[in-house]
């Protein structure tokens, strides 16, 4: 997994501006109910931990992840395996998450209307199939590559 240049990466920050508002927004609330918050280089976020709301596990806006544990370094199944369509090995979120900031940084303000469209928290949505695929290998986060490029 290749850090993205530091000046993409302060681009892509600004550009999903908006997004992580609403992050710090909700993360803030959080706080307020006892949630922690931490930079996180790897992440590329600041992750709000122990988010007291929702059923578990984690969702980033921007560059904000708000997660209902204690840290990030937690495995888990993909939305395939999940759903019973493949037998995956274990992700770690973070990895998984680590998509998704990557996927807003690229996408900005059209990133939640594109991730609404293609059908929210589902195992059919291309942005969480592209964040299960990079966690499970390193590669391969943006949502719209073709199979062909995959390869």
């Amino acid at each position: 997994m290749r850090a993205p240049h530091p000046l993409l990466l302060a681009l892509g920050a600004l550009w999903t501006s908006p997004n992580t508002l609403i992050g710090l927004l909700l993360g803030a609330a959080g706080l307020l109910r006892g949630a922690r918050v931490h930079l996180s280089t790897r992440e590329h976020a600041l992750v709000f931990a122990r988010w007291p709301w929702g059923p578990g596990g984690a969702i980033t806006f921007g560059n904000t992840i708000l997660h209902t544990g204690p840290d990030l370094d937690v495995a888990c199944h993909t939305y395939a395996h999940r759903a019973g369509h493949c037998t995956d090995a274990a992700i770690r979120l973070g990895d998984h998450e680590r998509a998704h900031v990557l996927q807003y940084m690229a996408l900005g303000p059209l990133f939640l209307p594109l991730y609404l469209l293609c059908g929210g928290i589902s195992v059919r949505n291309r942005f969480e199939r592209a964040a299960d695929r990079y966690a499970l290998t390193g590669a391969g986060w943006w949502p719209f590559a073709s199979p062909r490029s995959l390869r």
